[in-house]
């Protein structure tokens, strides 16, 4: 599943993002991870949660950020819930790209059977339209 929280910068996203990811490790059977592109939020999430700054790594583009999640998947089989906050500044996405990203994780979704959950700085109207139905919340 893709669930998708959307809105202008400073609409509060990223409070609402903390906030399903510590409900959702209450009731996960998995592993839950956040993925974030500095420590700023580190201490906001339960300690059941584990978190990934992906500042950490050399993430160029967003090729790179597919390997990497891809990488993640692989290695941790009991992924269940993956929580992306700022997707288009973590992913390195762009107008062009962003479509094939959303697109690829929608398949990895689907195919591993893992949530992933986003906040993603942008009107709802620039969304693809094939991704509108996918928005939970709109800022």
């Amino acid at each position: 599943m893709l669930e998708i929280i959307i809105g202008e910068e400073g609409k509060g996203k990223t409070k609402v993002l903390l906030e399903k990811a510590n409900n959702s490790v209450k009731i996960s059977s998995g592993t839950v991870l956040y993925i974030d592109q500095n420590n700023k939020h580190m201490y906001e999430l339960s300690n059941r949660i584990r978190f990934i700054n992906l500042r950490d790594f050399d993430v160029a583009n967003s090729d790179m950020f597919l390997g990497f999640i891809l990488g993640i998947i692989s290695s941790d089989h009991d992924l269940d819930q993956v929580f992306l906050d700022n997707f288009k500044v973590l992913s390195k996405s762009h107008s062009d790209t962003i479509e094939n990203t959303l697109c690829e994780l929608l398949n990895w979704s689907d195919k591993y059977e893992i949530n992933f959950i986003l906040s993603l700085s942008m009107p709802e109207n620039e969304l693809p339209e094939d991704f509108k139905k996918y928005v939970v919340q709109s800022l």
